[in-house]
């Protein structure tokens, strides 16, 4: 048996892209190079790798105990090509996830922070919701994430890191902002704008505020905070939100937020795939995840 780098190149790309045109595209390959190399390897092994559902290969039980083996292999090789071409103590490229509050209020200082003191540069950063970031870890499309929503996931690793607050806000105007000793009782009847299904946001009024009212109305749902803040400055409603995350509008007196006698901490967590290959740059990056603070 001797199989290629090439070979395993196109299975990832495939598993991830679930269509030959996809991986075509991705990989700056011809449909019908994609195509035989994947059966090559298909042959070579004796097993086939993916189901066919009219156009889409979707990855089967063979393909999914190939597919850490084949990425830990692409990223060895990686790690021997870079190695005598970039200064510094590790090379390589990291491909960070992160939900959207840690991606846009903390993971920029993190990423500052860890080149400063690494002296390594070369991070791509995709922001998206915790279930996306969760797909694409358990795809190997991405090598860590930091995400706030909470996970139950076999295959990922989820581990504790910072600490966060989330907060109700509505515009100053509005008429819960004038209530003296605010209870939960006065958030009865109201109109929320909320995150989309997916986003650890949205999970944490569903699974902290929502069981607490009886009457409730959601009024927009949209998948972007700013987005959020907005449409609550301009009065459409009330949120649920991170501190962190709207503490600029609050300075703007866009919101104000609204003081509630209930603990409203969460948890921030750094996942990876279990069986994903740990490079020395991955190893360095958990590390310094792990000690750093905000």
């Amino acid at each position: 048996m001797n199989i290629a780098l090439r070979q395993l190149k196109v299975f990832v790309t495939v598993a991830q892209e679930l269509t030959i045109t996809a991986a075509a595209e991705k990989l700056y390959l011809s449909k019908p190079a994609v195509s035989m190399a994947l059966s090559e390897l298909e042959k070579q092994l004796g097993h086939k790798l993916f189901d066919r559902n009219n156009n889409r290969l979707l990855i089967n039980e063979q393909g999914k105990r190939l597919l850490p083996l084949a990425d830990e292999l692409l990223a060895r090789s990686q790690d021997i090509e870079q190695l005598f071409c970039q200064e510094g103590p590790v090379t390589g490229k990291l491909k960070i996830g992160s939900s959207d509050t840690v991606g846009n209020q903390v993971t920029p200082f993190l990423l500052r922070d860890f080149r400063q003191n690494s002296g390594h540069c070369d991070q791509s950063l995709f922001i998206a919701n915790t279930a996306q970031i969760c797909h694409m870890l358990s795809e190997f499309e991405l090598d860590i994430g930091l995400v706030e929503g909470k996970v139950q996931a076999d295959n990922l690793a989820v581990i504790p890191w910072l600490g966060d607050e989330m907060v109700v806000a509505c515009h100053p105007a509005h008429p819960l902002a004038q209530v003296e000793q605010l209870g939960l009782s006065d958030l009865e009847h109201s109109e929320w704008i909320l995150r989309e299904p997916g986003s650890g946001t949205r999970e944490y009024f569903f699974g902290r505020l929502a069981p607490r009212l009886e009457n409730w109305h959601q009024a927009f749902e949209l998948n972007n905070t700013e987005a959020i803040i907005n449409c609550t400055a301009a009065g459409l409603g009330i949120t649920c939100l991170s501190r962190r995350a709207v503490e600029h509008a609050v300075k703007d007196n866009r919101l104000t937020i609204l003081p509630l006698p209930l603990d409203m901490q969460r948890q921030y967590w750094l996942l990876y795939h279990k069986e994903k290959y740990q490079s020395p740059l991955l190893k360095l990056f958990i590390t310094f995840c792990q000690q750093w603070r905000l």
